[in-house]
């Protein structure tokens, strides 16, 4: 079997009944479709800026043409050396890496008959449990009604004090700062939200400066998390050796694709990490994507599962035989390979937002005065 070409999609994932002072830019999800010549194709989804990505996914269609698709490793490394001179640690080096190898092992699992995470171990778990979005006591109670037992709150003491006010501590709550704070205002936030008893604080400063978060994770007793704005496993390498993190959060439509986010959680498991991929930008492929790998590995703790998944109301037209959230969990796909397929004709009814609809905003960021102060 070889491969053949390849296809890029760019669809509207902006959700519906959002204001826009909620949402800092619009939002595509990317897609590819790789062709083989035995006319067994697979699907995948890219990130870091699907615009860009999807040009840089085009260019490697003359390196992909003529491999075969069960060489994933052989595939990873050369698109890799391919890149090298665009610089090795971009999000959209990530995100052309993690389309064309997800849809690899799609293509692999296919041709085989048997799910993805059957060729990466075999399962762990039969469903992976996921984890939603709220700030206010209304919301929360909402998913703990869905069957939720853990959710993520913007990084407010007084948020998360509502919120243990009004749903007590048998449920998990996270702290999400955007990566927004100065340390001396992470640790701040932190020492006065330990007595909430928060799961996790979510990149309470920026991804960029090691030192800065270690000297967060040294001053209080909150399991830091962060990783879904670092774009390969080596760049964990520190955090993970230093022991400043105690969950991942690949983004994986950013890091690589399946055979990356697998490497990454084996390296984790080996400084007793978990992990816990951030989902927040990504599409339902990606998502899928993830399903299969936290099947697959011992030390999985939960999933972000974004309000996006019920808000775009499109998600299950243009991917086929995605499985739904059912009581704080979803269930491992069953089919082969990633389990799902694209509906062309369906996309083709999503264009992607237009140029002058993909804005950022000093608005959108003076919601975290404490980083622009």
């Amino acid at each position: 079997m070889r491969i053949t070409g390849l296809e890029t999609y760019l669809v509207n994932a902006n959700p519906e009944g959002l204001e826009e002072a909620e949402r800092p830019r619009g939002v595509n999800w990317l897609f590819v479709k790789l062709y083989t010549d035995e006319g067994i194709t697979g699907v995948g989804e890219g990130g870091g800026w699907p615009e860009v990505t999807a040009t840089a996914i085009r260019e490697l269609e003359h390196f992909l043409k003529g491999e075969d698709p069960f060489e994933v490793e052989k595939l990873w490394m050369k698109l890799h050396a391919v890149l090298h001179g665009h610089g090795v640690t971009g999000a959209v080096r990530g995100g052309a890496l993690s389309a064309i190898d997800t849809a690899v092992w799609d293509i692999k699992g296919k041709a085989v008959k048997l799910p993805v995470y059957e060729l990466l171990g075999g399962k762990c778990r039969d469903k992976i449990r996921v984890y939603g979005h709220a700030s206010t006591p209304e919301k929360a109670q909402q998913l703990i009604d869905q069957g939720y037992t853990a959710f993520k709150c913007s990084a407010s003491v007084d948020v998360i004090k509502k919120l243990r006010d009004a749903v007590g501590y048998k449920v998990e709550i996270g702290l999400h700062a955007h990566g927004q704070f100065t340390p001396s205002a992470a640790i701040s936030l932190g020492k006065r939200a330990e007595r909430y008893e928060p799961a996790f604080f979510e990149e309470p400063v920026p991804a960029e400066n090691v030192n800065a978060l270690a000297k967060v994770a040294e001053k209080m007793d909150i399991p830091i998390a962060t990783g879904e704005r670092l774009f390969n496993k080596w760049m964990f390498t520190e955090l993970l050796d230093r022991g400043i993190i105690d969950i991942v959060q690949p983004e994986i439509t950013r890091l690589g694709g399946i055979t990356e986010e697998k490497k990454l959680a084996a390296m984790a498991e080996a400084h007793y990490v978990t992990v816990a991929p951030h989902d927040g930008s990504a599409g339902p492929i990606a998502e899928t994507a993830n399903l299969h790998i936290l099947a697959s590995i011992p030390n999985f703790i939960f999933l972000e599962h974004p309000p996006v998944a019920d808000e775009v109301p499109w998600i299950t037209k243009v991917v086929k035989r995605l499985i739904p959230e059912k009581d704080g969990y979803i269930e491992a796909p069953a089919g082969p390979g990633l389990g799902i397929e694209i509906d062309e004709e369906e996309i083709a009814q999503h264009p992607p937002a237009k140029v002058e609809d993909l804005r950022y905003s000093i608005e959108y960021r003076s919601a975290f005065p404490h980083y622009l102060a």
